[in-house]
């Protein structure tokens, strides 16, 4: 698990979470209201929607739409989360099942980690 990770939120645009993302070499990040999950972005969903956006657009206009392109806009906002007494079985589950890339760790209402492919991968190697 991945404690403390860096999140966006939701009112941002899509250029932030993009340099955020790259800055961290990561795939995903929780968006959180007042320390609140509340969705989670992955690049998957900035492709998705970069695309849809950009059809018929060129390059210099779809980097101007990305920065206005709200992260609640493209967010998954049903959120599969787990307990950070959950074993990391639970949690290989929860991504299998869903197919997800990414569980944040909640403590009540309260995001505390994130559980990703690559902390899986780390596991492994490690164990």
């Amino acid at each position: 698990m991945t404690q403390n990770p860096t999140t966006l939120d939701r009112n941002e645009t899509l250029d932030l979470a993009e340099s955020i993302m790259n800055l961290g070499r990561v795939r995903h990040r929780p968006v959180v209201d007042d320390g609140k999950v509340v969705g989670i972005v992955s690049q998957r969903d900035m492709l998705r929607s970069a695309l849809i956006t950009s059809l018929g657009f060129g390059r210099k206009t779809t980097g101007a739409l990305i920065k206005t392109i709200k992260i609640k806009e493209v967010m998954t906002s049903k959120v599969i989360a787990i307990s950070p007494d959950a074993s990391i079985k639970e949690a290989a589950r929860q991504m299998i099942d869903k197919k997800i890339g990414c569980v944040p760790v909640v403590e009540g209402d309260r995001l505390v980690g994130i559980v990703t492919e690559t902390d899986m991968l780390q596991h492994v190697v490690e164990n």
